[in-house]
């Protein structure tokens, strides 16, 4: 008698935040032919990367209010294209009105542009504020295995050593890597457009900057092996040989 009230008295489940790596897709149009055709063609690029990848919905380019239809027609799309919607991102207005009715949950922390609004600039020049203390990097001396995630919140990451294939490496500031960079490497991870991601060996899985990502097969083949940096230059994410 005792085993079976221990038994039931045992949790049946543990509740854990943790980070989840979501792809974000921002809708410029819901026309499900073309959302189809163009995610078929970045998916083709490295389909065992994308492969039942979760993806969250950007609706805020959109000029109009979608209807839930419009929307469903967007996630099949996106399903067929072997992807999975898991939510929408509340960097649109209309994400709240929508996400009942298609029981899919308003996710935060995606990209915003940091470049401050004029008149803020404005302000902050008649009124300048003291600045906050440097926060010192994050120093990580070991290699990064496969599986491992590091993550510098609100400073830069440096890594001496390699970060393996299936690592991740972020940053809400820049990252460096003084070693062979095999996994991911996320730099700018809350919306800072000037962070980059710097490393001694280029053979990154994929490099991210703010959001904006390339994977490895669409990056220049001359730089793998080679010291890069990488930037944002508007939307692009550029790549060159660090001393070129």
């Amino acid at each position: 008698m005792k085993k079976a009230a221990d038994a039931s008295s045992a949790s049946a489940i543990d509740l854990r935040f943790g980070q989840v790596s979501v792809l974000q897709v921002r809708l410029r149009t819901t026309d499900q032919g073309a959302i189809l055709d163009e995610l078929t063609g970045r998916i083709a690029t490295a389909p065992q990367f994308f492969r039942h990848t979760a993806v969250c919905l950007d609706l805020s380019a959109l000029q109009d209010e979608p209807d839930e239809v419009a929307i469903r027609g967007v996630i099949d799309a996106v399903r067929r294209a072997g992807m999975l919607t898991v939510g929408l991102s509340d960097a649109s207005r209309f994400a709240e009105g929508l996400s009942p009715g298609l029981s899919l949950p308003v996710l935060g922390g995606f990209r915003q542009s940091s470049r401050p609004p004029a008149e803020a600039v404005a302000k902050a020049a008649k009124q300048p504020e003291p600045l906050p203390a440097p926060v010192p990097a994050l120093l990580h001396a070991q290699p990064v295995r496969s599986g491992q995630r590091l993550y510098g919140r609100d400073r830069d990451l440096v890594v001496m050593a390699t970060v393996g294939a299936g690592a991740e490496v972020m940053a809400d500031g820049c990252v460096h890597v003084y070693g062979a960079l095999r996994g991911r490497a996320m730099a700018g991870c809350r919306g800072e457009i000037t962070a980059r991601v710097f490393c001694q060996e280029f053979r990154a899985e994929l490099v991210a900057i703010a959001g904006v990502f390339r994977v490895f097969e669409t990056i220049p083949a001359e730089l793998e092996g080679q010291p890069v940096q990488a930037w944002l230059d508007g939307e692009e994410l550029r790549f060159a040989r660090i001393g070129a």
